[in-house]
């Protein structure tokens, strides 16, 4: 006890001086032990080397360059033997992938520790391949630049993509990683010589300028391609390296040649493109549903696959009885917002970037025609929902921009069943889709997004008694992804199933779609499919109202178009291309132009008027949560009493959000609060990063009961999507 005492009493007694010597004197010790080291005789033995190496660190780190650009291939392709074979088949892909990480360790030569700067360079190039690498353990798309702009949505699934021992050692890996540069960084040298910063920098200018020259002349020889028809393979083709750089610096879409006024003009020969007809009149016009399944395919497509029974039933009747057949995609194994895109705007992925998410760019924050715009200005209500999170691939920002009315995502959904892997099931969609529906008195375009069979899929025994056996696979770990994924199939068509039954309840006049957003990550390759090709799903146009089966294979792009012209709907100005130009010259050609034109160019097609879009007025959900009335239990705890209440519903007390536990639909605890006469209370739905989508009223307590307050002044109206378009800007 008397030594604790002391101790304490001298670091009081300490003065500032004495700290500042301790310090100094530490510093001394350093200097010394790195002179000893320095002059010591290993030291003087390696200066020959060091001074050869420092004459030769040109092409020493060419060297280097190579080297790393062969293990980041060897991690991307998860292979000595392919990585090998790239580098000998394809040698100017290899040397000009090598190029582009030489020339960024150029950089060494504007500071003095450049031993530590190439450290610090290498671990970055390699840190990119290892997470390429592992990507592609969970996924068939490659790393790429846009993966970094859905990095916060990417973090909130962190549990459904990795089990708690990965992500340990992730943990583990990166600590020690940053724990082994900064040691390096400590125990490195600098570099003694005189710098010439002036040249140097010169030459860091020289080497960039020089390596975009090559790549030009690289694409000119058709070394590497700036097309990316299928990015997978793209990385194959050109080295990650290159595809990575193209990803970060090649965005959105470039200005095509030819484009200008009269150009536009000539495309939209007399206005052809934005008028709005149909030939049906209110009554004959049919509600319109789109059903996207994530990660669906009919399984009987993959060659060897065999099952103890048909694991689409439904489906393959609607596939026998209605117009069907292979839907183009424009990804594999991930994607789905892509997909999305395509079918709601008409457009084409192949003139973005590689690897683009133009939700993540363009459409998250401005207005973009849609399959909703275009119906709305027919009298048609437009509906969307998705059973996973609100702002995943920022989709509340997007559907407002697109034109929607409403938004339910799971936090306006109580979803009490999910998958083993945490997604939820999709019959939750059924019920509120019909709910969707009754927003409206006429008819309705309903977008929907499920989530069910989004992956990974365990490779260990999950289901103990699966409805669907598979067979036809040798490796034990394989059969079990591939039975635990077919059997979310099975669970898919389950739902189209009761969602077919469901809209033949309600009597109305119907088209509904289903169609697969992309095939799933399950290693599959181009023989073992029937069609031979990756990115072929599967789709059905479903009706009550007698459209003629008509089965033919349609990309994503399209399908829009032919269900409109089925309809005789000629709406919305990329749908009208898709149904006038469809099977004529320069089809494609002009599809680009027209893309680039409307988000990109100056709008020519829209003349004076300008974009028939121009705001959005989204609601997110489509029901008022309610406060009926707040009760005191005997445990000093209270209780919420309401309706339409889900698990992402939080109570709010004078604004600051409460711990809260959901019980149902129409209970809600407090179990940490504390509630005073006067206090205000309401309800929010919450979405990740705390993004309130919709409130009850507010109302003041008083000795139990509730008084309804009026709303703020220049309060947005409740539930209006605009609070989120105002966040955005605030963080810009």
């Amino acid at each position: 006890m008397a030594n604790i005492k002391g101790f304490f009493t001298k670091v009081r007694n300490l003065k500032k001086e004495d700290i500042k010597e301790h310090f100094k004197k530490r510093k001394e010790r350093r200097q010394m032990i790195l002179e000893k080291r320095r002059n010591g005789k290993f030291a003087k033995k390696m200066q020959p080397v060091y001074k050869w190496m420092n004459r030769l660190s040109v092409p020493l780190q060419f060297l280097l360059a190579c080297i790393i650009n062969f293990f980041i291939e060897v991690i991307s392709r998860l292979s000595f033997g392919e990585a090998w074979a790239y580098l000998t088949k394809t040698p100017l892909v290899f040397l000009y992938n090598s190029c582009m990480i030489f020339v960024t360790f150029t950089i060494v030569y504007l500071v003095r520790r450049r031993v530590f700067t190439r450290i610090l360079l290498s671990v970055f190039w390699l840190f990119l391949g290892i997470c390429n690498g592992y990507l592609l353990t969970k996924r068939v798309t490659p790393f790429n630049a846009q993966d970094l702009k859905v990095l916060s949505d990417a973090l909130e699934l962190t549990g459904n993509y990795f089990n708690t021992f990965e992500l340990i050692m992730i943990i583990i890996g990166v600590t020690a990683l940053i724990v082994w540069v900064v040691s390096m960084w400590k125990r490195g040298g600098q570099y003694t010589g005189k710098m010439h910063r002036w040249i140097a920098l010169g030459g860091v200018v020289a080497s960039f300028v020089g390596c975009m020259a090559l790549t030009n002349l690289a694409i000119d020889k058709r070394v590497i391609s700036n097309y990316f028809g299928n990015i997978a393979f793209a990385y194959e083709d050109y080295g990650f390296p290159y595809c990575f750089s193209a990803s970060l610096f090649n965005t959105g879409i470039n200005e095509p040649t030819g484009y200008g006024k009269e150009t536009m003009e000539k495309i939209n020969e007399e206005e052809k493109l934005t008028k709005s007809s149909t030939g049906r009149s209110e009554e004959q016009r049919p509600n319109i549903i789109f059903v996207q399944l994530e990660s669906f395919f009919d399984p009987t497509e993959v060659e060897w696959l065999r099952f103890s029974e048909d694991p689409i039933p439904n489906l393959r009747k609607m596939f026998s009885e209605y117009s069907s057949g292979y839907f183009k995609v424009p990804s594999v194994g991930a994607g789905t917002a892509n997909t999305e895109f395509e079918v709601l705007t008409g457009m084409s992925m192949r003139f973005f970037g590689p690897g683009e998410y133009p939700y993540k760019t363009y459409a998250k924050t401005r207005t973009l025609e849609s399959a909703a715009s275009a119906l709305k200005g027919l009298g048609y209500g437009a509906e969307a929902l998705h059973n996973n999170g609100g702002n995943f691939y920022s989709r509340a920002q997007v559907f407002n921009n697109m034109g929607f009315d409403h938004y339910t995502s799971k936090e306006f959904m109580n979803i009490l069943q999910t998958t083993p892997k945490g997604w939820a099931t999709d019959d939750i969609l059924v019920p509120n889709i019909m709910e969707s529906m009754d927003t409206t008195e006429g008819q309705d375009f309903v977008f929907t997004v499920s989530v069910e069979g989004h992956g990974e899929y365990p490779t260990e025994k999950v289901l103990e008694d699966p409805e669907i056996v598979v067979s036809g696979v040798e490796d034990e770990g394989e059969r079990n992804a591939w039975e635990y994924y077919v059997n979310l199939v099975h669970a898919m068509d389950e739902f189209a199933g009761d969602l077919v039954r469901a809209v033949e309840e309600r009597n109305e006049p119907t088209v509904l779609v289903f169609y697969g957003d992309h095939l799933p990550t399950m290693n599959l390759e181009a023989k073992d499919l029937k069609s031979r090709y990756l990115y072929n799903t599967n789709y059905v146009i479903w009706d009550n109202i007698g459209l003629e089966k008509k089965d033919g294979n349609v990309a994503a792009y399209q399908v829009m178009a032919d269900v409109f012209e089925r309809l005789d709907i000629h709406a919305g100005t990329v749908f009208n291309y898709h149904q006038q130009r469809r099977h004529t010259k320069n089809y494609l050609a002009d599809l680009e132009l027209l893309q680039y034109d409307i988000m990109y160019g100056d709008q020519y097609v829209y003349a004076e008027e300008g974009s028939p879009m121009k705001e959005g007025h989204m609601y997110m959900g489509v029901k008022d949560a309610v406060i009926s009335q707040v009760t005191e239990q005997y445990n000093k705890t209270y209780s919420i009493y309401g309706e339409n209440f889900t698990k992402q519903s939080k109570v709010f007390i004078n604004g600051e959000k409460q711990k809260t536990t959901f019980l149902n639909n129409t209970r809600l605890d407090l179990k940490e609060s504390k509630l005073s006469d006067g206090d205000t209370i309401m309800v929010a739905q919450v979405g990740s990063s705390n993004t309130t989508f919709r409130t009850t009223k507010t109302y003041k307590y008083n000795a139990g009961t509730l008084t309804e307050m009026p709303p703020e002044k220049d309060a947005p109206e409740n539930g209006r999507q605009a609070f989120v378009v105002e966040k955005e800007e605030k963080e810009k």
